[in-house]
């Protein structure tokens, strides 16, 4: 099994006729994803390569019945795209545009909630649900079906994590890239809770970067509220103080949100953390008491 999204996922791609939103259309499309329309102001009427082009969300809901979006708009229109996604109650919004202003976001992330949405980004690579569903960037070739779960702030590591759980033929049931920025959707407290409650997801890995505090919540609920076994790896450890490093949410503030700080509260809470991301799969594996294969 997998989480928030499967088979039967309905995807619309805003932004569908521009350079990425079109490319990764067509990629959806090709790993068996129902992509069944794109929004494009003033471009209702066209289609790419057969699938249909409305000028407004609303339209494309109706029309097709989507039940999740993406957003491959520049920054400048990516709170309006949003916004059009939450007022046509869309379930589930998926935002890979990065550089949308931080008290944009604020709002963004009220507004969507209140209109019953679930946000995952922005500046996120999405997620996949191996050989069910992709929506978003991710490369599929990398990702095995099997049982565990994957959620990342960054996505490079995702993939480098991925194709060492896949390489030693730790299978995936849905991974999901929750965005760099401060200010997100859906966090990893959230999702430890989905996966958690997955009957198809035996194990969690999780990977954190410095800046912020959601990795020491993160470890606060894996100690109180989780059974199943998670092993982490968090990026960082080596960052020189007073630095800019990647991602806007990487911001060490009073000496919160270190690397340091990160990996202790998840030791803490028994979860192993790896040195190195090909690590995880032998901690993985150790936790749920399986042997791991060779190269795939």
């Amino acid at each position: 099994m997998s989480i928030l999204i499967g088979k039967d996922t309905r995807i619309i791609v805003q932004g569908i006729t521009g350079r990425d939103g079109s490319f990764h259309a067509l990629s959806m499309r090709e790993y068996g994803s129902q992509v069944v329309g794109g929004v494009t102001p003033g471009k209702g009427g066209q289609d790419l390569q057969g699938i249909p082009v409305f000028d407004t969300v609303a339209q494309a809901v109706k029309k097709t019945g989507a039940d999740c979006t993406v957003i491959f708009v520049p920054a400048k229109f990516a709170t309006a795209a949003l916004h059009e996604a939450a007022d046509a109650r869309i379930p589930l919004v998926i935002c890979i545009t990065e550089g949308i202003p931080v008290l944009e976001m604020i709002e963004n992330t009220h507004y969507l909630a209140t209109h019953g949405c679930r946000l995952i980004g922005p500046n996120c690579p999405g997620l996949i649900s191996p050989g069910a569903c992709k929506v978003g960037i991710m490369p599929g070739r990398i990702h095995l079906q099997g049982d565990i779960g994957v959620i990342s702030r960054s996505g490079t590591l995702t993939y480098e994590v991925v194709w060492a759980l896949t390489r030693a033929g730790l299978g995936q049931s849905t991974c999901i890239g929750v965005g760099g920025d401060p200010v997100i959707g859906t966090g990893f407290v959230e999702l430890l809770k989905l996966f958690e409650e997955d009957p198809g997801t035996a194990g969690v890995v999780l990977i954190g970067e410095i800046g912020g505090e959601d990795e020491e919540r993160a470890a606060e609920y894996i100690h109180g509220s989780m059974r199943k076994p998670v092993a982490a790896f968090i990026s960082g450890l080596t960052a020189p103080p007073e630095k800019r490093m990647g991602h806007a949410g990487a911001i060490v503030s009073g000496g919160r949100g270190t690397a340091d700080a990160k990996v202790k509260a998840l030791r803490a809470a028994e979860v192993p953390v790896a040195e190195r991301p090909d690590e995880i799969p032998a901690l993985l594996a150790a936790k749920l008491k399986r042997k791991v294969g060779g190269s795939r």
